[in-house]
């Protein structure tokens, strides 16, 4: 995209008109590629420019929204992996605590 920033003069000038800067550029492109294949095709980029300059809404507002929308997924992917990981936590502690408890008894038994 920043090549074609760069290299096509009416790309530019949309870009302009969506009041998008070189820095917003990596958020566009995270923004139209829907799929998260990393790459664009044209019916995807051309799809999301039109939605982009004919709908009400700003552009910056849809990059917020984008970010938020992202956020909130990697929230609960993280939420999810941390409620993996502290049941394998606990469940290894609970584990930990048990055979103690068995050492213990052997070592009293032992001495009586």
């Amino acid at each position: 995209m920043q090549e074609g920033a760069r290299r096509v003069a009416e790309f530019r000038h949309w870009l302009r008109v969506l009041d998008i800067d070189a820095r917003d550029l990596r958020q566009l492109f995270m923004i139209v590629d829907e799929d998260e294949s990393g790459e664009i095709d044209h019916d995807e980029f051309i799809e999301a420019m039109y939605r982009m300059k004919n709908t009400e809404s700003k552009t910056a507002t849809k990059f917020v929204k984008h970010m938020v929308s992202k956020l909130e997924h990697e929230q609960q992917t993280l939420k999810s992996d941390l409620g993996t990981s502290l049941a394998t936590l606990t469940s290894g502690l609970e584990k930990s605590i048990r055979d103690s408890e068995k050492a213990v008894e052997l070592v009293t038994e032992e001495r009586q």
